[in-house]
């Protein structure tokens, strides 16, 4: 990707914007190839839900992702060029889409602001193959048409544009200057909130599939633990959530944001009318700098009402044989695959605490430097589905998952995440999610099975994850 550091947001009129893309359109003749424009301008600080609450357009995909505790939030929407993988190796044909884009790329802007250049926004569904009719194809990754960013109190705006030979110039032009206007004098007082005014809704709630087919489904998976067909297995069970009233996405992802402020909360529409949202505790794997972090997350426990409930219930947790097994599997696993890519890593030998606002993990960070050669993707390739979601051995595990669940999983425990211009960015796992589709929504919550599980106890665990997601719906 070039880079030019240019400031056209200082530039009194559109001339040197438009010039700027004929020039771009030149480039596009003489490589007979599209080129995508990115333009990044500082902006006042402004809270990238509330833009891109205040432009929402069912009919248009969009991506969000925030972490409140860190003070990091990315918002795009709308389409500038895209890629969706339907069968063959997905993770491969993404990574030549995001290579094949940068190669054919110009950057504008500041270098040294925060999300700088383009972003590809990016969703896997959890299996490899999806069905008809699913709401997301096995891959999806986009460049939107405008980007929101800010990192720790710096707000950044991008307009990015495919330019190609035919391209009508002006159009384009009066498109970007006009989005920087927007972007630059944004006032939340001029946002409408009256349309999405609504009574509390109306609901009822059926199962995907039973709650004793699912106690049945673990008692089985239990025998072939035991019978040593697999270590673990991740069960989890669906739920659709039926209202007299359209759900609004980003109005329960501004809940999520506020109620869980330490995990991921996170939004991925199809531009079809289906949202994917959820606040996730578990990072797949981030790379920063040339040094890369997985999460080892496992086991749970419930918070607790003072202060020493809660201790006490942490220390169960640290010294539960089940829980402990079960994520130190987990750890085994990642660790295993992320050797495979001859990384040294670094960890603790003792799992942690990582405590929620309503549970609490074990949990251990692994660590270390990106190799020459490896790139994000890789990563994501390796470690997904990590045994905290599918289980281990994890081809077994996965093939058995079809077998027990009686619906299709999409999205959900999935890959999402973002990917930069110098192939760095972060994933989440898109656990402690709903699928949004007009007045219906379709909760996921899943428990991990190891030897020692109780049907009884990971039915009650699902339960307890519902409950959270249902207080941000209704």
């Amino acid at each position: 990707m070039d880079t030019l550091p240019l400031d056209l947001s200082q530039s009194p009129t559109e001339t040197a914007l438009e010039t700027f893309l004929n020039g771009c359109r030149q480039r596009a003749i003489l490589k007979s190839h599209p080129q995508l424009v990115s333009i990044s301008v500082a902006s006042d600080l402004l809270d990238p839900l509330a833009v891109l609450e205040s432009i929402y357009d069912p009919s248009e995909p969009h991506f969000y992702v925030e972490r409140p505790l860190e003070g990091v939030a990315l918002a795009g929407a709308e389409v500038a060029i895209h890629s969706a993988s339907r069968s063959g190796d997905r993770f491969e044909s993404a990574k030549a889409f995001i290579t094949d884009t940068l190669d054919n790329a110009v950057a504008v802007g500041d270098v040294t602001l925060p999300f700088f250049g383009p972003h590809f926004f990016c969703g896997f569904t959890f299996f490899d193959e999806v069905g008809e009719g699913e709401a997301f194809p096995p891959a999806t990754v986009f460049v939107p048409s405008w980007q929101v960013s800010v990192k720790r109190g710096v707000c950044v705006a991008t307009a990015n544009a495919l330019v190609e030979e035919c391209s009508d110039i002006e159009s384009i032009s009066k498109r970007i200057w006009n989005a920087n206007t927007k972007i630059k004098s944004f006032d939340y007082r001029a946002v409408d909130v009256s349309a999405n005014e609504s009574r509390r809704p109306e609901w009822r709630m059926e199962e995907a599939s039973e709650e004793d087919d699912f106690s049945d489904s673990v008692g089985r998976a239990i025998k072939e633990i035991d019978s040593e067909v697999f270590e673990k297995i991740v069960l989890a069970r669906a739920r659709d959530l039926r209202a007299n009233q359209v759900f609004h996405p980003l109005e329960i992802l501004n809940a999520m944001r506020d109620r869980y402020p330490d995990c991921y909360s996170f939004s991925f529409a199809n531009g079809e009318g289906q949202s994917f949202i959820g606040a996730s505790p578990e990072r797949l794997v981030k790379v920063e700098d040339k040094e890369f972090a997985a999460d080892a997350l496992a086991g749970s426990a419930p918070r607790g009402l003072s202060a020493r409930e809660d201790a006490r219930l942490g220390s169960e947790l640290l010294n539960s044989e089940k829980d402990r097994y079960e994520q130190k599997v987990v750890l085994d696993s990642i660790c295993r695959r992320l050797e495979s890519l001859g990384t040294e890593i670094r960890l603790e030998k003792e799992p942690a605490l990582k405590r929620l606002s309503n549970v609490q993990h074990l949990y251990n960070e692994v660590s270390g430097k990106l190799l020459e050669g490896t790139s994000l993707l890789d990563f994501v390739e390796q470690l997904h589905p990590s045994p905290a979601v599918g289980g281990s051995p994890r081809g077994r595990a996965c093939e058995r998952i079809s077998h027990y669940e009686g619906f299709a999983r999409g999205l959900y425990a999935g890959p999402i995440g973002w990917v930069d211009s110098n192939l760095e960015g972060e994933f989440l796992v898109a656990i402690r999610s709903a699928l949004i589709d007009g007045d219906t929504a379709r909760l996921y919550a899943g428990v991990g099975i190891v030897k020692g599980s109780v049907p009884e106890k990971e039915l009650q665990e699902t339960n307890l994850k519902f409950k959270a997601l249902l207080e941000n719906l209704v």
